[in-house]
């Protein structure tokens, strides 16, 4: 095979040297990541036992030995699972697509019908799409701190495909402006998967010399893939992807990603502390308690097994053999004369304090994880007021993650579908950016924040009519603007509410009625 021309710039200096300095790169990323190598691996042994672990690949094998109570192991599963129908619920529209600032006012009414259109297409495509399955899967590594979520073109029938790549494969590094701006991936491939994977890619002939496939055409080699952005243009949005065999230091593949959306990696924190990579998760915090949970009900499980089994002192009278012993029914023991032969002994502990302990720490986890308020299953289904007010709730207790979530996963998720329709041809529309146009989002928790917007105004409004009288409130305050403003925290379209000309009409109409009616007679 020939070596592709890797369109490096000549000011970098030869292959090797680039190769050498992302490895470097690489490795010090990576030498970061092992300090939060220990903290994530026990996140993930305790709740997670199914997902990859951070030291070993393990293929097929048992992961919940060490588990005696699955409180945390269900309690990701709920996490994710409720921050997904508050976030981005299925089946349903959690952002709109609205005109921006730079778009005339007298033109906003008609762009923004049009990009409904657009935005009811989008939301098709995600609905048919796996997004829902793999979402949930980066939201349980979320727990966790940080999850990760692949978007790359699809085929005919699935423009787009979604990927939940687990932290285990995964180095990130941050940019200036401390947001993740490198992701490094590391995966086992075979020659033959390589160019599926990568059909870009060139394996120089040196190179596949060195893998002799022609002896062992299933070995698989490591392969580096990078995404890095390019700061040499800071207001363009350009990135860097290139594809390293570790092993040989050889570039297979590299191009450049231009455009807003066109990083395919979607990397989102729960929550950060100022100089750090990686995110910390509500599993951190609850870890304590799980493992405090898992120890009691091993104990307890012990305890249980000494009662039933039982535990037995015997004289040492040279009769009983111990080793020979079988407690099974119908067993005959010998012992000697004078002897009390077995003797049972009373199991420690107690099983009520262990009760009390177990009780509290499952509190604790649910409530590290946000899942309290779920409610008990057994009582008759929550109202949509109840349901209201636990999204509320729950927006309210994760304000900032609701945030960094909505910067970090909402936005981009949107920037990269968009792309990626725009490059297929699917959909057309101005350039997305805050310019013309803007991301709103309409999910539960966004909207559970609005309400509590809306009910600061309907408290005004209620004060003001209390103190001055009803009639007062178009003296003081600007209804109409008041009403705009609650249309648009509910998500109401713009064009329930009347234009300032159509609300003069019907001012000048009322006021000509008024006259038109008859007056009373003194």
């Amino acid at each position: 095979m020939v070596l592709q021309s890797t369109g490096i710039d000549e000011n970098i200096g030869s292959p090797t040297d680039y190769v050498g300095d992302i490895l470097k790169r690489y490795q010090a990323a990576k030498a970061r990541k092992e300090m939060w190598s220990g903290h994530f691996e026990e996140c993930y042994e305790y709740a997670l036992p199914q997902r990859e672990s951070f030291y070993e690949e393990q293929v097929a094998k048992k992961k919940n030995d060490k588990i005696f109570d699955e409180t945390a192991v269900v309690g990701v599963q709920e996490f994710a699972s409720r921050l997904q129908a508050g976030m981005v619920p299925t089946f349903a529209r959690w952002a709109d697509l609205r005109s921006g600032t730079e778009i005339p006012p007298s033109e906003r009414l008609r762009v923004d019908q049009g990009l409904d259109q657009i935005t009811d297409y989008i939301f098709e495509i995600l609905q048919n799409s796996n997004f829902n399955q793999e979402v949930h899967e980066s939201f349980m590594d979320l727990a966790v701190g940080t999850g990760a979520l692949l978007v790359e073109d699809g085929d005919a029938n699935n423009p787009i495909r979604f990927k939940a790549v687990p932290l285990a494969h995964l180095v990130l590094e941050t940019g200036p402006n401390d947001d993740v701006d490198s992701v490094f991936r590391t995966r086992w491939l075979k020659a033959e998967d390589i160019q599926n994977a990568y059909p870009k890619a060139i394996i120089p002939d040196t190179v596949l010399q060195k893998m002799n496939l022609a002896k062992n055409p299933v070995k698989k080699c490591e392969v580096l893939e990078v995404v890095k952005r390019d700061w040499v243009k800071p207001n363009e949005y350009i990135w860097k992807h290139c594809v390293i065999l570790k092993e040989h230091k050889a570039l297979i593949f590299e191009q450049s990603l231009k455009g807003d959306g066109a990083n395919p990696w979607i990397v989102f924190r729960w929550s950060k502390a100022a100089g750090e990579v990686y995110g910390r998760g509500p599993l951190l915090n609850a870890l304590p308690a799980i493992k405090t949970c898992n120890l009691t009900v091993e104990l307890i499980l012990e305890n249980a097994q000494m009662s039933i089994a039982g535990m037995y002192q015997v004289d040492d009278d040279g009769v009983i053999n111990p080793d020979t012993i079988q407690l099974v029914p119908g067993s005959i023991i010998p012992r000697s004369p004078g002897s009390t032969g077995l003797t049972p002994i009373a199991p420690p502990g107690n099983f009520d304090v262990a009760q009390l302990i177990l009780q509290d720490m499952r509190l604790n986890i649910k409530k590290a994880l946000y899942n309290e308020q779920l409610g008990d299953p057994n009582k008759t289904p929550a109202t949509a007021t109840e349901i209201t007010e636990r999204m509320a709730d729950l927006s309210r207790q994760i304000g900032s993650a609701f945030g960094r979530l909505q910067a970090e996963f909402v936005n981009p998720i949107l920037r990269r579908v968009i792309y990626l329709l725009r490059k297929q041809g699917r959909i057309e529309l101005p350039m997305i950016g805050n310019r013309e146009i803007k991301i709103k989002p309409v999910s539960p928790l966004a909207q559970a924040q609005n309400n509590q917007d809306v009910s600061i105004i309907d408290r005004f409004l209620d004060i003001i009519g209390a103190r001055f009288g009803p009639d007062s409130l178009n003296m003081f305050v600007k209804t109409d603007i008041v009403a705009g403003y609650i249309a648009r925290k509910l998500g109401l379209p713009g064009n329930i509410i009347r234009s300032p000309e159509e609300q003069q009409q019907i001012i000048a109409q009322m006021q000509q009625m008024a006259q038109q009616q008859p007056q009373p007679q003194e």
